[in-house]
């Protein structure tokens, strides 16, 4: 059974984002344990649906311990679209989001992802259409401010469409697609489309802290926070991010001890879902992620970078108790 969503009151308004290769349901089952109160899939192709690609289906998975999911699909065919929505109706997410946001070449030369911010009108109907056939589920766009300086974009007029085609609400990631992941996020336009839509606006881009969380709510009012790069190797970030919100002392980052257990149990979950092969070699990533920022780790990621076991990744991870974080 799906969960309902409404963003505009979502507490604590702290949501994990789509990022490709990295949400999986294991790492969403961490975030959710450690404060998230919603979370993205990976982006799902909606003709991967259509044509029942079987890595498409493995995306798909939602675990009963999760909180409220969403599933972003990407696409640029209305009617591919509109059955992604109708093959979805029964599935466990909460909502359905659209991706006019995705830099990666390979998917802009296809005119989907960021791409569609040149192509309002397209854009407009791939909402429409989704939302008609998808149940009743909400149905969401993550965007970006702009496309390059040869395409110029009005992120306020461009969600405004977005709006009246039929979105629930509207995540903004204030950076162009000419910057991918580059400089500063621009803040001022999350504000500016925040000002001009009547559905919530949630707010992503340069989240790394929970000051940042807070600080984002407070100059943008958005309805939501975002949070995507911040939360590699850090789920712990929601945790703090809900305390600051609450009026509590933040949290202090956790001890080795602490970092080794969520391994573990991260680790753990991907073998649920997945072979041990395949699972080790997802989990060299994350063990990356979760050592950064101790000091003498860098010798332990290039060994974990080649672990072949659960056993021998785990034992790297042991030796984490001989380091000691930075300050």
């Amino acid at each position: 059974m799906a969960q309902t969503i409404a963003f505009g009151v979502l507490r604590p308004p702290f949501v994990l984002a789509p990022l490709a290769g990295v949400t999986d349901s294991a790492f969403r089952r961490i975030c959710f344990r450690c404060g998230a109160a919603a979370a993205l899939t990976e982006m799902v192709s909606a003709k991967g649906l259509h044509y029942r690609n079987a890595n498409t289906e493995d995306l798909l998975r939602i675990a009963d311990e999760e909180g409220p999911v969403g599933i972003q699909l990407f696409g640029s065919d209305p009617t591919m679209l509109a059955f992604a929505a109708e093959h979805l109706q029964t599935r466990p997410n909460a909502w359905l989001d659209l991706n006019m946001g995705c830099p990666v070449p390979k998917v802009v030369k296809n005119g989907e992802g960021s791409a569609l911010l040149k192509s309002p009108a397209l854009a407009e109907e791939l909402v429409r259409e989704t939302a008609k056939h998808a149940g009743g589920k909400p149905v969401t766009v993550k965007m970006r401010i702009g496309f390059d300086e040869a395409h110029p974009v009005d992120p306020v007029a461009f969600a405004l469409r977005m709006q009246e085609a039929g979105a629930s609400a509207i995540a903004v990631h204030g950076r162009t697609r000419e910057q991918y992941y580059s400089g500063k996020a621009d803040w001022e336009q999350i504000r500016r489309i925040k000002e001009a839509l009547d559905i919530p606006v949630i707010g992503n881009g340069d989240v790394f802290s929970a000051e940042d969380a807070l600080r984002m709510l407070d100059e943008t009012k958005c309805d939501a926070v975002m949070i995507a790069r911040g939360a590699l190797g850090n789920p712990w970030i929601f945790a703090e991010a809900e305390a600051a919100y609450s009026g509590r002392p933040v949290p202090k980052r956790p001890e080795t001890d602490e970092i080794i257990e969520t391994v573990r149990e991260h680790f753990k979950l991907l073998l649920e879902d997945t072979d041990e092969y395949r699972a080790v070699r997802e989990m060299r990533k994350h063990a990356a992620w979760y050592t950064k920022g101790i000091r003498g780790a860098a010798a332990l990621r290039r060994q974990a970078s080649e672990a072949e076991s659960f056993s021998e990744m785990m034992g790297i991870m042991e030796r984490l108790k001989d380091l000691r974080p930075s300050e």
